[in-house]
């Protein structure tokens, strides 16, 4: 008879292959070693991180990730992710005093299959967060709803536009959404067919931008007619602040994940005030940053009932030797975290709600056997619960992108766990 870990390998190759994307020799699942590192850390040869590698890495295999599900001592999972997401919660450093959203709706546009309301409403006493409410014209009320949550992509000019659809907006959002979303706005999609989808602007994104006293007017007004170079400029400045910003809320005692997780989380808040929403049917979906924060909303929000996280799934530690610079930055890392908790074991709070994790072979910003283990350490939380059919791990042929055959697998997934 397998032993339970030879078992839950066998699982995890079963619900990969339920996803309809045929197992390769190197996607087979590896042995896992209960609740510890999911593979060995790669050799010191080229690393990104030169000469102090070698003593990051050895830093590194210490670790254990004593709050894993997959652990022998943990079997109740109500308990454990009281534990553990008790955990994520305290290292996030930041819990503002609740609030009521008190939204104010700017202006109504009439749009093919649903009207967008631009708003704004509060996530704590004392910030508004700028939004945009689609509801659909057809289909039954109450209605599912989703949270959609735009990416990083190194564009801050604006935010939540990259996912939505606008007849006359800049040629370089266009430009953006034609590369990374197959030109479809992920919004617009979800509201033809039946779901209230809510977008928000990230902190330090959109109408949340970093502005200077000095800067020019164009970057304070965003025309259309603003050139190329100047959207890049500004795109550039941001990206160069973005650790100054970071090490300014550090400062100040809190985490940018803190912040970001709590304006997510506060948009449930708000979706469930609109009597147009079935608060039994919320999900959320996003790419690259948008799935990270997808994955963290879902593991920390139990209204989230089904969630698509595409472009972001690794074990943290296999991206040490190469995979650093571009992924895990200071928007994505919540400090301490790795000590107690793997990413995945992260996205394991999510259970007993499904996730759908989508990533490219080609995506260069992540470890390939990095995301492989941890489709594999997922595949086995989600067996341990109970509830193998609620997680898919699917792998696409492609670069960093949300393009159209993901974005059907998407829909599907969330047509099945939210319509069904």
């Amino acid at each position: 008879m397998d032993n339970r870990r030879q078992f839950l390998s066998k699982a995890s190759a079963a619900t990969l292959a339920t996803a309809g994307i045929p197992l390769l020799a190197q996607d087979q699942p590896k042995e896992l070693t209960p609740g510890a590192r999911v593979l060995p850390l790669p050799s010191e040869s080229e690393s990104t991180l030169g000469s102090i590698y070698s003593f990051v890495r050895t830093q590194a295999e210490k670790l254990t990730f004593p709050l894993s599900f997959i652990r022998d001592e943990f079997q109740d999972l109500a308990e454990w992710k009281s534990r553990a997401r008790g955990k994520v919660l305290e290292l996030l450093h930041y819990s503002p005093a609740p609030c009521d959203p008190k939204p104010e709706i700017v202006r109504r546009i009439e749009r093919d299959g649903y009207v967008q309301e631009e708003l704004s409403f509060q996530t704590t006493p004392d910030i508004r967060v700028p939004a945009s409410l689609l509801l659909p014209k057809n289909g039954s009320r109450p209605a599912p709803g989703i949270i959609a949550l735009h990416d990083h992509g190194g564009y801050y000019l604006w935010g939540r536009e990259k996912i939505l659809e606008n007849e006359s907006e800049h040629p370089s959002l266009t430009e953006f959404r034609n590369a990374y979303y197959s030109g479809r706005s992920t919004a617009a999609e979800l509201a033809r067919r039946g779901y209230v989808v809510l977008t928000i602007d990230m902190f330090y994104w959109g109408e949340r931008r970093l502005l200077l006293d000095d800067d020019p007017q164009d970057w304070r007004d965003r025309p259309v007619q603003m050139s190329k170079e100047r959207v890049q400029a500004f795109n550039r400045r941001s990206g160069e602040n973005e650790q100054l910003a970071a090490r300014a809320l550090m400062t100040a005692g809190l985490t940018w994940p803190g912040v970001m997780l709590w304006d997510d989380i506060r948009s449930v808040d708000y979706l469930l005030t609109r009597p147009e929403v079935d608060a039994d049917r919320i999900g959320c979906v996003g790419l690259s940053v948008g799935g990270l924060r997808s994955m963290y909303l879902s593991a920390l929000d139990e209204r989230i009932r089904a969630s698509v996280i595409c472009g972001w799934m690794a074990s943290f530690p296999a991206q040490l030797k190469s995979h650093l610079r571009n992924s895990i930055g200071f928007t994505k890392l919540i400090p301490g975290a790795t000590a107690w908790l793997d990413y995945p074991d992260i996205a394991a709070l999510a259970m007993p709600s499904p996730i759908l994790v989508i990533n490219g072979r080609r995506d260069g910003l992540f470890e390939p056997n990095g995301v492989q283990a941890s489709f594999d350490k997922l595949a086995m939380c989600y067996q341990k619960a109970g509830i193998p059919d609620r997680f898919r791990g699917s792998w696409y042929d492609t670069p960093h992108e949300f393009n159209i055959e993901m974005q059907s697998e998407a829909w599907q997934w969330l047509d099945r766990w939210l319509k069904g």
